[in-house]
């Protein structure tokens, strides 16, 4: 487990090297383009970037409905690195992996705010949102436009590849998830595993729920 954790580690420090020196440049429309976004002043900006902005929105949301749980075993406090990963996406999720230790199990009352997070209505609402979303960036954007500012703007290229690193990265929380919720087929998991973004999102639309479970004792906690 050690050799995973520097891996994420490693991972992390790469990434942000390589978005911070080799991406392309940083071009002076950058922060206009991110508040137009933000505020829903989409004229005339292309749908297919627009697509991706949005769905990076959806990426914390399916975090949260690993990481709250996850979080229940940890030293560290796992919903605010998903919270975080709202303004910076992967950069926030690889340190948490990284720090992270295994958790399969489960213990204590779900309570209600964990089990708003482990709402198959949340998953649903949020699968019915990335179809939309991914729908409408095929049919209306302008993918010769994105390819060109994929390749001239730093955070164009940098959004699309931490796109990519989030659809990877949630594996790493998924065989623990599957652990504290009883479903030990390998089949699922790499059915989940092996489609980006709809696989995690149908697994949490249809995975069973948490139940309350006793609290260990000190002595067979989680170190």
């Amino acid at each position: 487990m050690l050799r995973f954790r520097l891996g994420f580690g490693l991972l992390w420090v790469a990434f942000l090297g390589y978005a911070t020196v080799l991406a392309p440049p940083d071009q002076p429309e950058t922060l206009d383009l991110i508040v137009n976004m933000s505020t829903g002043a989409w004229d005339g900006i292309n749908p297919a970037i627009l697509a991706l902005f949005n769905l990076m929105g959806i990426w914390p949301f399916l975090y949260l409905m690993f990481m709250y749980s996850d979080g229940r075993g940890q030293r560290l406090p796992a919903a605010l690195f998903a919270v975080v990963s709202f303004a910076t996406g992967a950069f926030a999720i690889l340190p948490y992996l990284a720090l992270r230790r295994p958790n399969p199990g489960f213990a204590g009352p779900v309570g209600w705010w964990l089990r708003l997070h482990d709402s198959r209505w949340l998953g649903v609402g949020l699968l019915a949102g990335s179809v939309a979303l991914v729908a409408w960036g095929i049919t209306a954007g302008d993918w010769g436009n994105f390819v060109t500012q994929w390749q001239t703007s730093r955070f164009i290229h940098v959004m699309s590849l931490d796109f990519l690193m989030l659809s990877g990265l949630i594996t790493a929380l998924l065989g623990d998830d599957m652990a504290r919720r009883g479903l030990e087929h390998r089949a699922i998991f790499w059915a989940v595993a092996l489609v980006p973004l709809f696989g995690p999102l149908l697994y949490v639309c249809l995975r069973p729920a948490l139940q309350d479970q006793p609290t260990m004792a000190p002595e067979t906690a989680i170190a």
